[in-house]
This record gives structure tokens, sequence and C-alpha cells, in this order.
């Protein structure tokens, strides 16, 4: 007995002196969310969204996830529209607010009013799979969604919950179609489906929630319409309506009137276009941004566009913010005084010298990060990851990093 009390105060001594490396490195980073507000970061340009994913729903990696990147200063995290998504997200800021002082980021919660890419899940039987093939599908998802002897490859015992539902962990899978391709026998299928609007609307309506992003495909204005409308006046205590929508060209700008239209009548926050590149791809490499890059120029030059901040998604990675300097669209500014984002009216004539108001990391936020938690998990199964501060000092430095590349840390 006496040398269990023994190591449990070792443990506790560990844990300790880890979490004052985490506050010293958080310290000597200097994090600008600290006192910065997430309006405040969109009007300077130097706003960093986070996306869980609007399908990813394993709640235990992304309690984990929204604590490092809360820590790490973003402004913004968005996740799915569940309740147990949204719970995992606050618990994470929540446990990152008692390691050290830091404002809370918005929480925003996506949904569809159409077929989307976001909106889907893998499925396959896997008694149907042939004995001897080679599985390229599980060796190509990106999310560790795909597996045959459990939750990411983990021995049952380790496991909360064990989901096996036709060869994919449906919680863990969100929707990139990797898999959809490489399969050599052409057995994998993809389920779409649209977010209810009235479940929706009864979860923006409750605290925790500040924000919606609805994703629409630009092709039925009416789809957006009806969800819209269906919303009513759950959207009334929101801090921020984003609209997250693909390249259309020149139809592009005619679906973003059509659009803000039909919000503005009942909008009272500020609104944002989430200009959406190459969905799901940050994680590829160096060229997966160049279509986020493209299309932010081509909404940044047009003169007629609706009002609304705009922000770069899909295919967002390191490189993105050297991209973005390269074309003269990453311009942070200094505001004249602090803004107070409950006191700035959503119409504020302020106009600052940004021209993409921030930028949303996804799959490459969540690859980075994800690689240290598959460790923590490998090796202590599904926990808290402050509880283990080295895992925890890793995951920061890496978030960190990617942060810091809009942020411009010093």
């Amino acid at each position: 007995m006496v040398c269990e009390i023994n190591h449990q105060l070792h443990e506790r001594s560990s844990s300790s002196v880890g979490l004052e490396k985490v506050k010293y490195l958080l310290t000597k980073t200097g994090i600008p969310s600290s006192v910065t507000s997430p309006l405040e970061s969109l009007q300077k340009g130097n706003w960093v969204k986070l996306i869980c994913g609007a399908s990813f729903e394993d709640v235990v990696d992304i309690r984990n996830l929204s604590l490092v990147y809360t820590l790490a200063g973003v402004d913004c995290i968005d996740c799915a529209s569940e309740a147990s998504v949204i719970n995992a997200v606050n618990d994470g800021i929540e446990s990152a607010k008692a390691i050290i002082p830091i404002r809370r980021p918005w929480v925003m919660v996506s949904v569809n009013d159409d077929e989307d890419l976001h909106f889907r899940k893998a499925e396959f039987d896997p008694e149907n799979c042939p004995v001897d093939c080679s599985r390229p599908c599980e060796r190509i998802c990106p999310a560790n969604a795909i597996s045959y002897t459990g939750k990411a490859g983990l021995p049952k015992v380790h496991l909360i919950s064990y989901i096996l539902q036709g060869g994919v962990l449906a919680e863990r899978c969100y929707g990139c179609g990797r898999c959809l391709p490489i399969c050599p026998y052409e057995k994998i299928r993809a389920s779409t489906y649209v977010r209810d609007a009235a479940a929706t609307a009864e979860l923006l309506k409750q605290d925790g929630v500040d924000a919606i992003e609805i994703h629409t495909n630009g092709r039925k204005v009416e789809s957006f319409q009806e969800l819209w409308n269906s919303l009513g006046d759950s959207i009334e205590k929101l801090r921020l309506v984003a609209v997250s929508l693909p390249d259309t060209n020149e139809l592009t700008i005619p679906v973003m009137h059509s659009i803000y239209a039909t919000m503005n009548a009942n909008l009272r926050c500020h609104n944002l276009w989430q200009l959406d590149g190459r969905p799901m791809s940050g994680d590829i490499g160096r060229g997966a941004t160049r279509q986020a890059i493209t299309f932010a120029l081509h909404i940044s030059a047009a003169r007629d566009r609706p009002k609304g901040f705009l922000q770069l998604a899909g295919g967002n990675n390191a490189y993105t913010v050297d991209g973005l300097k390269k074309e003269g669209l990453f311009k942070t500014t200094s505001l004249p005084e602090k803004l107070n984002d409950e006191a700035t009216p959503f119409n504020s004539s302020y106009s600052s010298d940004a021209l993409i108001g921030g930028v949303a990391f996804g799959s490459y936020a969540r690859k980075i990060v994800g690689k240290v938690l598959s460790s923590l998990q490998m090796e202590h199964g599904y926990v808290d990851i402050e509880a283990y501060p080295e895992y925890l000092l890793e995951a920061l430095t890496e978030s960190l990093a990617l942060v810091g590349t809009v942020k411009c840390f010093p």
C-alpha cells in the first residue's frame, strides 16, 4: 500500500512539473488570444479556426483537440452539430482555461442545406472482403477510421466503446473519400446525410454555441432559404453566421448575393464567407492550398461582393500563409483601439486593412496533433491529455507552430 501511495504521489508531482513546463511555453510564446477577442482577430486579419470536422464525432479526440488548440490561441472551434460533440468541445475549452487564463474561443456548429462532401460516411461490409485483400483502405485513411482489429487498432481493453460498423469506425470517419477509389474490389460506398434543421435550432438556443456554419453547394439557393427559415429565431443569440461555399466561377458572386439577401432580413450578428478551395486536403502537401488561395484572389478582387468577412478553408496547412503573402492577400493591421465583440455592432462602419479575415485549419491541424493523441492512446488508452503533460507539451508545440503562421507569434 505504501509503495502504491508513493507511486501516486510521484505521478502527481511529475504531472505538476509537466504542466508548469506547459505554462512556461505559453508564457514565453505570448498568446495574443489571451487579450484579443475573436471579432478583433477577424478585423485584424489573423483569425484562426480549428475545424474538428462536420462529421467527425470521436468525442475523446475532439475534447483533447479543443484543449490543445484553445491553448494555442485559436479564435473558433468548428464541430459537428451534435450535443455530445459540442459538450466535448466546451469541456476541452474549460480544461484549457483551468491550465492558464485565456479567453474562450467561439464554438461553431456545422450544418448543410443539401448533399455535401463534409456530410458523408464511408461504409462497407468486411465480411464481403476477400481474405487476401491487402487493405489499402485501412492504410490510406487519414482518420484511422477503418480497422479490422478495433478502434484505431487499439486492443479492446483500452476502449471506451468498441464500434465496428461495416469495417468503418463511424464516429471517426469524416467523409474525405480517399478510400472510395482505392478499393480494388469497389466495395466501399459513401452514405450522405443532411443535418436536421429543427434539432440544430434547439442546439443553437443552448449555452455554449456561439456561431453556425452553413455548407452550401451554391446550386440550389432555395435549399439554403428553406434551411435558414427553419432555423427561425435560434440565430438571434449567435455572434457569427458563416456560409461555406465552393468556387463556382462567375456564378459565385450572384450566389453570395442571393444568400445574403435571404439572411439579411433577420441577421443580427456578423457574417463570414468561408471560401472552400479543396475540401479536406490540407494534410496532402504544399499544393493543396492553391485552390483556396486562387478562390480568395477571385472573391477579394470582386468589388460587388456582398458584405462579410472572408476566410480560407479547404487545403490549408503550414504553407497557406506563405502563399497568401506571395499574392499580397495576407495583411494584418493594428486597430485604433481594442474592440469589444459585445459592444461593436455587426453593421459597424469600421474597415480594416485585412483583405482576408483569417484561415481555417482542418485535416492538417488534426493530423499534426492526432499523431500525438494516437501515441497517447496506444500507451494509456483514451484519456485526458493534460493528465500526461509530456504529451500535451508535444501536441502544443505542434499546434503553436501552425497557429503561429497566422497569429505571428514572436
